[in-house]
């Protein structure tokens, strides 16, 4: 569990957020959702520390992140796995390479232990067998899972993943809602998702965070979603026809 409390971050004159609080739970699918602008990086990043809160705190579990020195923001972040925008694959190494990569930096596993939980985690998302591959061998989508694998490759306790479908066409981007899904509940992960697709709202939105300039405009799951009286939250999830269609039926 990541709970936000009070979380206030100033640029010089300009509010981009006011006062966040909110529970990212355990073995659930949380996203945080928004327009651009709305400060869902901004949150994101001061949950991982890569920024720091004008104000307010950052809690994993008991732990107080936002007051820990750099070594114990570090112990923390080695129980954290990311999933960048773009993947954010080494053009000159190896799939295995990629995915071993975490290890290298932060284990004194045997070079057999490695590829042991590198062939593992290939497995879990479906790409076995792709060890010696480059990426500009492979598609956007299988990027990704590589992606996927090299953040699970330290078996985190928390996950946080970065416009996971950007860029990929519909059919992959439910594989990847789905791949991190059932690594999430599988491993009772803390998963963590920016993202601006509806889709994946609708489909995986276990705990959803919508973010309004700045603010923490509304929270609930992908049910309540649908019969949700907030009208920003309304004109952003069913900005197209097809949606608003969806929410018609649901209401009745």
């Amino acid at each position: 569990m990541i709970r936000a409390e009070n979380i206030i971050k100033k640029f010089g004159e300009q509010n981009v957020l006011q006062g966040i609080d909110f529970t990212f739970q355990a073995g659930k699918n949380n996203l945080i959702i928004g327009r651009s602008g709305a400060g869902k990086t901004v949150l994101l990043k001061i949950l991982v520390g890569l920024q720091t809160p004008t104000s307010g705190s950052i809690w994993y579990d008991s732990v107080n992140f936002t007051a820990l020195d750099k070594e114990g923001m570090r112990a923390i972040r080695m129980k954290i796995g990311m999933l960048f925008q773009g993947s954010a694959l080494f053009d000159s190494l190896t799939v295995e390479e990629n995915i071993r990569f975490p290890l290298d930096m932060f284990t004194l596993m045997s070079s057999k232990e490695k590829l042991d939980q590198v062939n593992y985690c290939l497995e879990r998302v479906n790409l076995a067998g792709n060890n010696r591959k480059y990426p500009s061998e492979l598609s956007g989508g299988m990027q990704k899972r590589v992606g996927i694998a090299r953040a699970i490759v330290l078996n985190p306790q928390y996950l946080f993943c970065d416009e996971p479908n950007s860029g990929l066409d519909p059919k992959t981007a439910i594989l990847i809602d789905e791949l991190i899904s059932g690594i999430t509940e599988e491993k009772n992960i803390t998963t963590i998702i920016n993202t601006h697709d509806m889709n994946s709202v609708m489909e995986i939105g276990d705990n959803i965070c919508f973010l309004h300039e700045g603010r923490l405009e509304w929270s609930g799951n992908k049910e309540q979603v649908l019969h949700s009286e907030n009208e920003n939250l309304q004109s952003f999830i069913f900005a197209s026809p097809f949606l608003q269609k969806l929410r018609k039926q649901a209401l009745g």
